[in-house]
């Protein structure tokens, strides 16, 4: 009798258990419509499994997506409000923060350092064998030009005196043309115009890996490049939602990762990069990652520290403060 009460309250005391469990776990309106936008190229690999899985109908929640080709539209979009969720540059993301007197949060960063010196040759071995010569970087004003301009002042080189930066080809697709015609002898490059681009010469080399020459002179891992950013109404009005998002975004990013061939023609397929055969060997390359909470925010402060101590513009003229983060 003793052992079949014992049995009952076991059996009560675990429907309880799930019921309560039920009760408090967040729900969340899988209809409700959430925009988001990611750029193409590499800030874009990890959304690709989430993309598809929307496209197809079997992601958790009623996402638009949209890829755009140009940052400035993404950035429009965060500032006007009329998107909720957002992959784009992380200094761009301080800099919509300062614009908008923070009304857009850091929820997660997606990428990390993906820029590379090539050479026409094979002369360069260090920072060092860059003295005297002109460096092609792109994106004027945006994170190449910093993260370069830093790793130059860091190696002993005085941007325009020991080396040159040219910005004459301020698009990475033009700047990958230059390199790979042999127009150009050194270059900054991220992937995955570096694959792309040694996949048309031959005699082109990798000869510097810019995450790891920053990881010699600041924090290591806070060469942070990419990161997932959402409007501060849409966070504090949709907790729930945000929270599965970056749920179901984290898993996207493992897939690419752990699947580059079925990621790269899914990244075709959704018009992230024109090229899955690109797309699979360069993401080995990409640094695709999903880092959030505390990790995030130390390391993301380091590295905004570091861009505005070498310009206050590349942050948007201020320090973003803490409230940039979201931290779940």
């Amino acid at each position: 009798m003793k052992k079949r009460l014992f049995l009952v309250i076991t059996v009560l005391v675990m429907v309880f258990s799930l019921v309560s469990c039920a009760d408090k776990a967040p729900a969340y309106d899988a209809e409700k419509e959430i925009s988001v936008m990611v750029l193409n190229g590499t800030t874009g690999f990890g959304a690709a499994k989430l993309i598809d899985d929307s496209k197809n109908g079997t992601a958790a929640l009623n996402y638009n997506f949209s890829v755009e080709s140009d940052a400035s539209a993404v950035n429009a979009a965060l500032i006007s409000g009329s998107v909720d969720i957002a992959a784009l540059p992380t200094n761009a993301a301080a800099v919509v923060y300062n614009k908008t007197q923070g009304q857009i949060k850091v929820a997660a960063v997606n990428t990390l350092g993906v820029l590379y010196v090539v050479e026409n040759g094979d002369t360069v071995k260090s920072f060092a064998d860059l003295k005297g010569k002109t460096l092609y970087v792109p994106g004027q004003g945006s994170n190449p030009e910093y993260i370069t301009a830093y790793l130059c002042e860091q190696n002993g080189l005085k941007v325009g005196e020991d080396i040159t930066l040219d910005f004459t080809y301020n698009a990475p697709a033009d700047l990958r043309t230059a390199v790979a015609s042999g127009k150009v002898e050194l270059a900054v490059l991220p992937e995955p115009m570096v694959t792309i681009a040694k996949s048309a010469n031959d005699k082109l080399n990798t000869v510097l890996d810019l995450t790891a020459e920053w990881n010699k002179v600041a924090q290591k891992d806070s060469l942070m490049q990419g990161c997932i950013v959402v409007s501060k109404k849409f966070a504090e009005e949709n907790p729930n939602e945000l929270n599965k998002f970056l749920e179901e975004y984290s898993a996207s990013v493992t897939f690419v990762n752990e699947n580059p061939k079925e990621a790269s023609e899914m990244i075709a397929a959704h018009g992230i990069f024109e090229k899955a055969a690109v797309a699979e060997n360069a993401i080995p390359n990409c640094n695709l990652c999903y880092i959030a909470g505390d990790s995030m925010k130390e390391s993301l402060n380091t590295f905004f520290n570091v861009m505005f101590d070498a310009d206050p513009k590349s942050v948007g003229g201020a320090l973003p403060a803490d409230d940039i983060y979201y931290l779940g």
